[in-house]
């Protein structure tokens, strides 16, 4: 498993999709301006010898804008690596 490193976090892509779960239809350039995923890793972020927590944990469902981090493909499955800071809403 890739690991990121810095205040990085590592982030399953989840394939676009129309209709949110909740039913709500997406309008095609909603869909082309933001992904989701879930978070599969989250770097240890050190001040000094204090650790500071992420915002986000292994298993959050994420929004990011589509411009953000490096997308990379490991296994067959496609993954981005954010900036905690890149990472607009926890859904």
């Amino acid at each position: 498993m890739l690991k990121p490193l810095g205040d990085r976090i590592l982030v399953q892509v989840v394939s676009e999709k129309e209709q949110t779960v909740g039913g709500i239809v997406l309008a095609s350039n909603a869909q082309e301006k933001s992904g989701t995923g879930e978070v599969v890793a989250v770097s240890e972020v050190t001040v000094g010898d204090l650790k500071a927590p992420q915002a986000v944990k292994v298993g959050d469902q994420v929004m990011y804008d589509q411009y953000a981090g490096k997308e990379i493909e490991n296994d067959g499955q496609k993954y981005i690596v954010l900036h905690e800071k890149d990472v607009m809403a926890v859904m």
